[in-house]
């Protein structure tokens, strides 16, 4: 809190200084999350496990953001958000200073918000609101397809939002910079492109909507063809404490390209993903949540389940403690373990069942 005040006092007497008449702020921030998780069956001889991890329902992270009014409705903003490792102080990311979100736009009341820069795919912004863990990296439908949680370098993305409707669109020119002969390449324009759109719309109790992703993942001299496409459709409604969600995914992988937990990359690949849940505001301060997801894969008996349970108590609106545990039902030679870690599946062993629970605490400032 004091460093929000000494930078917005600072950020003041410069306005004042300088005579300038627009209002300006920026915002320090952050999520500190630690647990220590519990694992059975891991790969590689079916041992357990128990390890520290960060970042269990929330990725830790600090960062910066700010606006600026510039009149008549029009507003310039900004957002630097840095990816970290609590348990080593490592910068996650890929060890990028600013790799969760670096991006700078402006943004016009009764229009939208234009962005540019490195920013949430359009699946991430939308399955945040459906999935009932909250995309938590342990454990939620994070663990099914990572695709839900993509981040693109190079993108302009437009935002906007018109009463209970949503819309967005975002187009990367190289969504992974740091792939070789991958991303805005002379002459190639389709590597390492990735576009979307998403709509979604709240009425009275009920949310509802829909996303679509198109990533190429090849390079000039590997698979320049690999394509994933993703199409997503979820709802939600609330009751008094109660909130229901269900969801469903499409995807397909072609030129090479491999979707998350196949063995191979053939020539075509796709898959199904169901999910339903609730969440029950229990009191104020605790919070139960459930959810059980479903993949289908096409060709392939492999076909795993994931149950997840979640319990969470708040000492304050910035401290909480919380325990949650998952159960992966594989088959046939499917992998899923509980906690994904990976492009692929592959923390137990083909056809090994797992068990998994975690407790920590997390602090927001």
């Amino acid at each position: 809190m004091k460093y929000r005040f000494q930078i917005g006092a600072t950020m003041a007497f410069a306005a004042m200084a300088s005579g300038a008449s627009a209002q300006s702020n920026v915002t320090l921030y952050g999520v500190v999350d630690v647990g220590i998780e519990y694992a059975n069956h891991q790969a590689g001889g079916g041992k357990d496990l128990v390890r520290e991890t960060a970042g269990n329902i929330s990725g830790s992270r600090w960062g910066l953001r700010g606006t600026e009014d510039l009149g008549a409705g029009l507003k310039g903003l900004f957002l630097l958000e840095s990816g970290f490792d609590p348990d080593t102080g490592k910068s996650g990311q890929g060890n990028r200073l600013f790799g969760r979100s670096a991006y700078v736009g402006l943004s016009q009341a009764g229009v939208g918000s234009l962005l540019l820069g490195r920013q949430q795919n359009l699946l991430f912004d939308f399955v945040a609101s459906f999935d009932p863990m909250g995309l938590a990296p342990r454990y939620s439908i994070f663990t099914q397809d990572l695709g839900f949680v993509g981040r693109s370098d190079n993108t302009v993305k437009y935002v906007g939002t018109f009463g209970g409707l949503n819309a967005a669109a975002m187009y990367s020119f190289g969504a992974e910079s740091g792939t070789v002969n991958g991303s805005e390449v002379p002459g190639h324009a389709k590597l390492g492109r990735e576009y979307g759109a998403k709509l979604d719309y709240s009425i009275g109790r009920a949310s509802f909507g829909g996303a679509y992703d198109e990533t190429n993942t090849g390079t000039l001299t590997t698979n320049p063809d690999a394509t994933t496409r993703r199409a997503t459709f979820a709802g939600t409604y609330a009751f008094d404490k109660v909130t229901a969600y269900a969801g469903y995914r499409w995807a397909n992988a072609s030129g090479g390209a491999r979707l998350p937990g196949t063995t191979s990359a053939a020539a075509t690949q796709g898959a199904n993903l169901w999910w339903a849940g609730a969440r029950w505001q229990v009191t104020p301060a605790v919070t139960l949540a459930g959810a059980a997801y479903y993949q289908d894969f096409r060709h392939s008996s492999a076909d795993p389940w994931l149950f997840v349970g979640f319990a969470n108590y708040s000492f304050s609106k910035r401290t909480d403690v919380y325990l949650s545990a998952a159960y992966t039902k594989n088959k046939n030679g499917s992998a899923l373990g509980a906690g994904q870690g990976a492009a692929g599946w592959g923390n137990t062993d083909p056809g090994m069942n797992q068990f998994a629970a975690n407790v920590g605490v997390r602090h927001k400032f």
